[in-house]
């Protein structure tokens, strides 16, 4: 698995879910399995056939934040820097356009708000890591070269 760069309060906050689901959620789910075997017949329980579902979810939830939690690189608060870094909340205007766009770069677990994250690794998030204020990037999309202007980063 690749190396995700988290910030301390993404790491936090992902350590807490991970551990909230192997504790009080393993438990929950085995206190519903348990009720809906209680009810009888298995092959015609929704109950319980609902109940396995959510215990696989979880438990693929689980393994996920293990592996992210194994392979990260918990990176300084980007917070009022000058250049764009993962983690960075960058505003952008498109080429033509006065629209001023923000945009997360990193990981999707590091979402915040309602802002659309771009990862680093991606045409976009690339072209913009290391830009700076009023730099213009541009980058390939499938429907072509598109050109942005760097006009803030939080």
């Amino acid at each position: 698995m690749e190396t995700q760069k988290l910030s301390q309060t993404a790491f936090d906050r992902l350590k807490t879910e991970h551990d909230d689901l192997t504790t009080r959620g393993r438990i929950d789910i085995a206190r519903k399995i348990e009720t809906a075997r209680e009810l009888g017949d298995l092959s015609e329980n929704g109950d319980y056939h609902a109940a396995k579902e959510e215990q696989g979810k979880m438990e693929g939830r689980i393994m996920h934040l293990a592996a992210i939690l194994e392979n990260c690189e918990i990176v300084a608060d980007t917070g009022g820097g000058d250049t764009v870094l993962a983690g960075a909340i960058v505003g952008i205007t498109y080429e033509g356009d006065d629209e001023v766009e923000k945009y997360l770069v990193g990981s999707i677990e590091e979402r915040v708000d309602d802002l659309t994250v771009v990862s680093p690794g991606s045409p976009m998030g690339s072209s913009l890591l290391g830009a700076k204020v009023g730099d213009e990037v541009a980058y390939e999309a499938p429907g072509g070269t598109l050109k942005v202007k760097i006009v803030s980063i939080d």
